[in-house]
């Protein structure tokens, strides 16, 4: 299989890291050619500097016996644009990435599978769909479900007061089949348990389940649920004006921007938003703009730093559940490590997003788990495929894999040792970067 990516941003970089592995034929392209070099020099890929609208440079890439080209600069016109010469040029498939709303609806996709381009990514809606899932999972750190909630993935930070810390993961689940720990997420590591391992305060963990024991999962936990009323924005950004206006009636917000200029545009783009010209890290301002009466605090500001610092201010003042938007990648660790509620990143959520995509999932149901380290992907498992020989317990999968559970017939379980997957199930599978490679192996 071929694949073209046009961009080396953090996006195109994260990609092509990925797909090195998977013993595809990955072709990068880009400009840049210090950035290439280093690339080309680490991992198992071919680098070719050239404006991705060339023809020239989209020939000598190989465009022409791409299965997918993939067009991610940071600059939504020269997406387009490439992903147009890429199919004319005969690649199959082309996927560009936009910064307009606009694009999604169903008019607008029909122009732009005319002009060659198959799919749209907009970051910021799928940014904003993390945000809304935080909003309505108060106490979960992350909140993914499949087929319409038939299977759900919910991660979750534990502090001292949950029931389940230092047990053996096999005495959680010893009497009972009501969820299973797919993965544990312990400083700066992320860990496929096994029955002998225990859970300790201050891990994030990442449960599967099916809807009817998600209370349960809260309980244990030592969560509480919070009804979101009022809103504290940091930022003006694309994401808080998506958000303002899907939010609806029944929430009310307040946006804080630093940039004078820029909160009178807001003024006029966000009708039902108070807007307060400010810096969210002042704890003088928030309490005057009334932070002891705020439900969720969301940091979208164009520094990673300064949305972890508001956030943990925010905290510190009282605020139940904060969201940060952390665009650099180096920082999300350490901002899983700190007393911050929900990360999100634009670029490793788009990354996922598209990855899903080469793997034959429906990605219209299917989501993908963004973290540095891992991936949690659906996969459909295709006749004869090893993953439906035998069961669970006698296929001996890689110790950096784990299966979560499985929808059949569109209904969720947990799987156990004695689970069969049978063919066109989906299986919710969670794994290390390592592992990634060896996925259509099983389910190929």
């Amino acid at each position: 299989m071929r694949i073209v990516i046009a961009g080396a941003g953090e996006v195109g970089l994260h990609l092509a890291k990925l797909l090195s592995r998977e013993n595809l034929d990955v072709v990068l392209v880009d400009s840049n050619d210090d950035v290439l070099s280093e690339v080309e020099n680490n991992y198992n890929l071919i680098a070719i500097t050239g404006n991705p609208t060339s023809f020239d440079t989209l020939k000598n890439a190989g465009v022409a016996e791409a299965d997918l080209f993939l067009a991610v600069t940071p600059y939504e016109t020269r997406n387009i644009v490439a992903c147009t010469i890429a199919s004319s040029l005969g690649a199959k498939k082309t996927v560009a990435r936009i910064d307009n709303f606009e694009y999604l609806s169903n008019e607008s996709r029909k122009h732009f599978k005319s002009m060659g381009v198959d799919d749209l990514i907009y970051p910021e809606k799928l940014a904003c769909e993390e945000v809304f899932a935080a909003m309505r999972h108060t106490w979960a750190r992350s909140w993914f479900e499949l087929h319409d909630g038939a299977l759900i993935l919910i991660a979750v930070k534990l502090r001292d007061n949950a029931s389940i810390l230092n047990r053996k993961l096999y005495e959680l689940t010893s009497n009972s089949n009501l969820f299973h720990i797919a993965a544990i997420k312990r400083h700066n590591h992320t860990i496929i348990p096994r029955g002998n391992d225990e859970v300790l305060q201050g891990d994030i963990v990442y449960f599967t389940t099916t809807p009817e024991y998600v209370e349960g999962i809260r309980e244990i936990c030592g969560k509480e649920q919070v009804n979101v009323k009022n809103i504290i924005i940091l930022g003006g950004s694309r994401i808080a004006i998506r958000i303002a206006d899907t939010v609806g009636d029944n929430v009310k917000i307040k946006l804080i921007e630093k940039d004078r200029e820029k909160s009178y545009r807001l003024v006029e783009k966000m009708r039902n938003v108070t807007i307060i010209q400010g810096d969210a890290r002042d704890e003088e301002l928030l309490s005057e703009v009334g932070i002891a009466d705020t439900d969720m605090f969301i940091a979208l500001s164009d520094s990673s730093e300064t949305n972890i610092l508001a956030c943990l201010t925010a905290k510190q003042m009282g605020v139940p559940r904060t969201v940060a938007e952390v665009e650099d990648i180096q920082y999300i660790t350490v901002a899983e490590n700190l007393n911050i509620g929900t990360v999100i990143n634009k670029k490793l959520i788009a990354a996922s997003h598209i990855f899903q995509l080469l793997l034959d999932a429906d990605s219209s149901n299917a989501k993908c788990l963004a973290l540095a380290d891992a991936e949690v992907v659906e996969l459909i498992a295709k006749p004869g495929s090893k993953i439906t020989r035998r069961p669970i317990k006698e296929l001996n999968l890689p110790s950096d894999m784990t299966l979560g559970g499985v929808i059949h017939d569109g209904v969720g379980t947990i799987v156990s040792g004695n689970t069969v997957i049978q063919e066109n199930d989906h299986v919710l599978v969670f794994c290390l970067d390592t592992a990634l490679s060896k996925l259509d192996r099983w389910f190929g």
